[in-house]
């Protein structure tokens, strides 16, 4: 039962999920094999056979979207696997798109 003079108010909340990016490995011809498994391991969290089996997608397709994830967790992903890849003297390229 309401009291007399009492205002109930709805309250609408619209919480959306945020976009997503696809993280995308490019191939060339100098970054070693090895080095991108390694980058999918320990950076994408891969397990050994999709790590192996994105890395031979890049190769024979020239490219692979290897994740999708939020915007900020996804350019972090990128920017660790660039560092990595500088660090080692490679011209290792991932770029990201809109999912």
């Amino acid at each position: 039962m309401a009291v007399q003079g009492e205002t109930r108010e709805k309250t609408r909340i619209n919480i959306r999920e945020p976009r997503h990016y696809r993280v995308v490995m490019h191939n060339d011809d100098f970054t070693p094999m090895d080095f991108v498994v390694e980058i999918l391991i320990d950076i994408f969290h891969k397990g050994i056979p999709e790590a192996e089996r994105l890395m031979l997608t890049v190769h024979e397709s020239g490219r692979a979207a290897v994740g999708s994830y939020p915007y900020d967790i996804a350019a972090t992903k990128v920017q660790m696997a660039l560092g990595r890849a500088r660090e080692g003297g490679y011209p290792f390229r991932m770029t990201l798109e809109e999912a």
